[in-house]
């Protein structure tokens, strides 16, 4: 890990999990909350998802910055990616505001209505109305482009359950591009997938299992959403990505078998990192932080 200036375009991991949070003394090291990243650039907050990493660094917001202002992007809305929103302390406080960005649910819901129906109640007894910062929803259509100031975006559809959307984050000829959560499919390279890694900085991908358990003829995880750090190899040189980082940990993966897997990941593709809570990576230089 190296350390350097607050960069101008960076990433910083608060959940990294996959499914559900894992807290215990195995997960120390890697962290065991579910998946929320910290996109800072051009002056913006970019938080994608809202696991339960999400409470963590909404803890952080408060201490540094008043009011806050953010802009948030949900990749889809099954539970492990949305259940830190209603913990999510600066959305209680007046004076923040928030800009809320995700695809039309599958229900045909309006997002403000997935919120108040589905994120909110009866998960939380708290209602949207309870919550005194300015929330602002935005439907993205999958697949379209936009802009936030100098801050480019792309999206595509990702091979889950219920759909879900990947984003790719361009400022000043830099790019992240997030993915998760996705299953590669048996007989070819996602072609979505390779377009929007396509000579990324960074290239965070779920990564989930390995290969011998995603078919593991006992238990195999065919159809369940996820991908293997194989998968995420391969993708990560066919699309000529600089970085790779291993994301979606199986709630079930150790520190110490993540320890190992980082060891391997790193011989078939030597410039990769294993996400953990806490990391922090410098999108222009490549270089990684822990604080």
């Amino acid at each position: 890990m190296e350390t350097s200036p607050t960069p101008d375009f960076a990433v910083q991991f608060w959940g990294v999990r996959g499914s559900i949070p894992a807290p215990g003394k195995e997960t120390v090291r890697y962290g065991g909350n579910t998946s929320c990243i910290d996109i800072q650039v051009g002056g913006k907050h970019l938080i994608f998802d809202a696991g339960t990493g999400l409470q963590v660094l909404g803890t952080k917001l408060m201490k540094e910055q008043q009011p806050i202002e953010a802009y948030m992007f949900f990749t889809h809305y099954h539970w492990d990616h949305i259940q830190g929103f209603p913990f999510f302390t600066p959305a209680f406080t007046k004076g923040n505001r928030f800009h809320i960005y995700g695809a039309v649910p599958p229900d045909g819901e309006s997002m403000k209505q997935h919120f108040l129906e589905r994120v909110l109640h009866p998960n939380s007894p708290v209602p949207l109305g309870g919550m005194y910062a300015d929330i602002q929803f935005y439907e993205l259509v999958c697949g379209n482009s936009f802009k936030i100031d100098d801050i480019e975006f792309e999206t595509g559809p990702l091979n889950h359950p219920n759909n879900a959307m990947g984003y790719r984050v361009t400022w000043a000829g830099h790019s992240v591009f997030y993915c998760t959560d996705t299953e590669h499919f048996p007989d070819r390279m996602d072609e979505h997938v390779l377009h929007l890694a396509r000579n990324a900085d960074l290239f965070i991908y779920d990564a989930m299992y390995t290969d011998e358990e995603y078919h593991n003829p006992k238990a195999p995880k065919y159809g369940w959403g996820h991908s293997t750090w194989q998968e995420a190899v391969k993708l990560a040189k066919a699309s000529g990505v600089k970085k790779l980082v291993i994301f979606h940990h199986d709630p079930i993966h150790h520190d110490d078998f993540l320890d190992n897997l980082e060891i391997t990941v790193r011989q078939e593709f030597p410039n990769s990192i294993l996400a953990r809570e806490g990391l922090r990576i410098d999108v222009i230089t490549g270089n990684c932080h822990l604080p």
